[in-house]
């Protein structure tokens, strides 16, 4: 910069009158006394005036020197923390997680503040995505490839298919009807009484693998062919909960997403029956993306969040 003595010069100089020593500046620094002396001589020149004044045994610092040395040192401070910040938001420790809408909103961010606050120097970065295909086998290396063109890590809803990726089911899935408390106060309900609400349908698994969820639940509890009202459609989970909260309806859908929700008693689960799904949320990663610290982090860090969410 304009105005500005070599930096080997100002840090020689801030070591030296720091420890009133070239010596143990030099010890320090990692070069001989005589570097140090040579570098300080330079930053005289520069200031035109004597900084350190010699003596047989201890050297001395002029009013100048004594006037810039916090500052120096203060600023050699702020440069190792700027060089610090570089290597901690370089790419090794920046993660980028490809995740679908609702698994972000009803799963992940809920707890994403847990790893956060353990890892302060990992930079994460949320990507959410929408599944290109509307069948199960074109859940193949090809979808894979799309959710992990711009990220490290991706979690698909999937059967897990998916050759020549690191591949672990994260959370297993099921169905239930979940519905307000406002909507069961005073209530104990069969699977018959559903004929009396109107149904929230959560199109999540009607759009994976064209089995609505209510018709899967209805088929497990003996009542496919009850006859029941019409309801509203939702393409996100998300949206499906919200509308279940606000009342509107019961809504067939995954307990594992609605974990804030049942925890907290906006929502409740009027019967015991869940229906197992073939299907689940799958890490999907490349091989050599696990060498990454900050890869290994994070996935044993979404492990021990899974297991507590079960």
């Amino acid at each position: 910069m304009p105005g500005l003595p070599p930096l080997n010069a100002l840090r020689a100089f801030e070591a030296a009158a720091r420890l009133l020593s070239l010596k143990k500046a030099a010890a320090e620094l990692n070069v001989t006394p005589a570097a140090i002396s040579h570098q300080v001589k330079l930053l005289e020149d520069f200031a035109g005036r004597p900084l350190l004044v010699r003596k047989p045994r201890a050297i001395e610092l002029t009013n100048a020197a004594r006037a810039a040395l916090p500052r120096l040192s203060a600023g050699f401070d702020q440069l190792a923390d700027a060089a610090r910040l570089l290597r901690e938001s370089g790419p090794e420790s920046t993660l980028t997680v490809s995740v679908a809408p609702s698994f972000a909103t009803c799963w992940l961010m809920p707890r994403l503040h847990r790893f956060l606050s353990a890892e302060p120097g990992v930079d994460v970065r949320i990507t959410a995505r929408t599944r290109q295909s509307t069948s199960v086998g074109a859940q193949s290396q090809r979808e894979a490839e799309a959710w992990l063109a711009d990220a490290d890590v991706a979690v698909l809803l999937s059967n897990g298919q998916f050759p020549g990726y690191h591949v672990e089911r994260l959370v297993p899935l099921s169905v239930t009807p979940l519905a307000s408390p406002r909507l069961l106060v005073g209530r104990t309900l069969a699977p018959a009484d559903l004929r009396e609400f109107s149904l929230i349908h959560d199109d999540i698994g009607k759009l994976y693998d064209g089995r609505d969820f209510w018709d899967l639940w209805l088929e497990a509890a003996g009542i496919a062919r009850l006859r029941l009202k019409h309801g509203v459609h939702f393409s996100h989970t998300v949206l499906a909960l919200e509308a279940a909260v606000e009342g509107v309806g019961i809504v067939a859908t995954l307990p594992e997403l609605a974990r804030p929700q049942l925890d907290d008693g906006r929502l409740a689960a009027p019967f015991g029956l869940r229906v197992e799904l073939p299907y689940a949320y799958y890490l999907v990663a490349r091989e050599q993306a696990l060498e990454r610290s900050s890869v290994q982090t994070f996935l044993a860090w979404l492990r021990e969040q899974a297991v507590d969410a079960r």
